[in-house]
């Protein structure tokens, strides 16, 4: 158990603990699929007892550093994170970071669209037969008449995630999961009553065709100008709202 050592930084023994086998892994000292010593042994190395050694792993399993297994060749073992798992967590941790701390539209949209710009050129190059086939049959979903607002959202959402996908890189792909799974729904929810469902597919077609034809410039052309039909709607919204404010609080004459 090298490695696995406190920090004398006051605070709670579960939470130092966890810190000391979490940086123990992120350096390597524990790999993948390693088995962590038993409860009773990280409790005599920590001078804790085993509740407080049981606490400290929980925590480490919550952030999916560990898995726990059942019977006698059980235990806890070094966790193999996926990019499927971690984009999961993303998206959580993105959508109450956007909930709680009241995220305004604009940078939320700024940062979204910024974001999915950094995936065309490798989409435009990398995209496969099967990613084509997928943005086209989200842009004729989007076209089916009596679909519904949150259907039509869900829809946006799809092509959005397809169109990531085509970059092929799962780094790009995770820390863009947030934008598009988490801030994408929250602008969908914002526009929908404003928007125009026949220029929103105007614009995934030109998207598509460009990406389709490997003209990245063309397809990163068309994502700024949803970008910017975007904040427009974002603003309009936003304008009428305090029109309907200011009208309700208005004193009766």
């Amino acid at each position: 158990m090298d490695g696995l050592t406190l920090k004398d930084e006051g605070g709670e023994k579960p939470v130092q603990i966890a810190d000391a086998i979490r940086a123990a892994i992120i350096e390597g000292q524990l790999i993948v699929d390693q088995r962590l010593p038993s409860e009773q042994e990280l409790a005599d190395h920590f001078g804790v007892s085993r509740p407080t050694v049981r606490e400290a792993l929980k925590r480490l399993a919550a952030q999916s550093l560990i898995r726990t297994q059942r019977g006698a060749t059980g235990g806890a073992f070094v966790n193999r994170l996926s990019y499927d798992q971690a984009s999961a967590e993303q998206v959580t941790i993105s959508t109450l970071l956007l909930s709680m701390n009241g995220v305004d539209f604009e940078t939320a949209c700024e940062a979204r669209f910024a974001l999915e710009r950094a995936c065309i050129p490798f989409a435009a190059q990398r995209r496969t037969a099967d990613h084509l086939g997928r943005m086209r049959a989200e842009i004729a979903r989007q076209t089916l008449p009596g679909l519904s607002d949150e259907d039509f959202c869900a829809s946006d959402v799809a092509f959005h995630r397809t169109l990531i996908e085509a970059a092929d890189n799962p780094v790009l792909s995770y820390h863009l999961s947030g934008a598009v799974e988490a801030m994408q729904p929250l602008m969908n929810m914002i526009t929908f009553t404003a928007r125009s469902r026949e220029r929103i597919v105007a614009l995934h077609t030109a998207i598509a065709d460009a990406i389709a034809a490997r003209v990245a410039v063309q397809a990163e052309s068309v994502l700024v100008d949803l970008a910017r039909y975007t904040a427009q709607l974002g603003r309009e919204v936003r304008a009428h709202r305090e029109a309907r404010r200011t009208e309700r609080h208005k004193p009766a004459t």
